[in-house]
């Protein structure tokens, strides 16, 4: 039987940089209690989530000494939504309605976030393939929607874009894994950074890949162990993302000016 997110057939992902140090409670604020929950009351999103990547996620991606692209690098957060298949199996009215939803309350002043956010990169992504821990007991399409510690996130770019993913099974999951998640890009829109080492433009459909594994243990162990071996891909970023509690958005307080103005005085 297919449930919850395995009836997907997109998903889009977002990850976003708060370009003012001082702005994140008012970003994560805006996001948490305006923008999520309107995105996730459409009929066309299955389910929507967000994750912080903290300093501390930071330290410890740049401990692994794997190599970190420097536009998907520069995120705060990520965002990931999962739309449901429409009538006739369509997708595109799902999404639409999605989109108009971003405008009209831009036009009705609810996205202060345009002037201090860049997304370092956007785009929609094909779910792959699942698996979920027999000891999770949930089904792999209720995996998202199940309370998880945090994620394990990887970004890959893959030679060929019709070589398969590696797919986990189930029994070979590592210990405080849940479950996971794998992705194909079809469209994506990155904005780099300016020193322009980084992804700049779309390397085309299924050459992106993401892998999200979900975690019951503590994030940061699982980062440590090693991700499955994907031959013909090259590591944009692997990192640990945190869930986020409302009202508890304190994660980038020390790098505020207002921090900084406090500790002068």
């Amino acid at each position: 039987m297919h449930t919850g997110v395995s009836t997907a057939p997109l998903a889009f992902f977002s990850f976003p940089e708060v370009t003012d140090p001082g702005r994140h409670q008012d970003y994560n604020a805006w996001h948490q209690l305006d923008h999520l929950p309107e995105n996730r009351a459409l009929g066309s999103v299955l389910h929507g989530e967000r994750w912080v990547r903290t300093p501390a996620c930071r330290e410890a991606s740049a401990a692994l000494g794997l190599p970190a692209d420097s536009t998907l690098d520069a995120a705060h957060y990520v965002a990931m939504y999962w739309f449901a298949e429409g009538v006739g199996g369509r997708v595109e009215p799902g999404v639409k309605e999605w989109k108009e939803l971003g405008e009209s309350t831009r036009l009705a002043g609810r996205r202060p976030e345009l002037d201090w956010t860049v997304r370092r990169l956007t785009g929609m992504f094909c779910p792959e393939h699942g698996v979920v821990a027999p000891r999770a007991l949930v089904s792999v399409g209720a995996l998202p929607l199940r309370p998880h510690r945090g994620i394990v996130l990887d970004v890959a770019l893959a030679e060929d874009p019709e070589a398969p993913m590696p797919e986990t099974r189930a029994e070979d999951l590592g210990p405080g894994v849940a479950g996971e998640w794998l992705f194909t890009s079809t469209t994506v829109t990155p904005t780099p950074v300016g020193d322009g080492t980084g992804l700049a433009v779309d390397p085309g459909e299924g050459r992106l890949r993401i892998r999200v594994q979900y975690c019951d243990g503590d994030p940061f162990d699982v980062l440590g162990v090693s991700a499955p071996a994907s031959p013909g891909t090259t590591t944009l970023l692997r990192t640990p993302l945190l869930p986020i509690q409302p009202w508890e958005w304190d994660w980038f307080d020390a790098e505020s000016p207002q921090a900084g103005a406090g500790q002068r005085e």
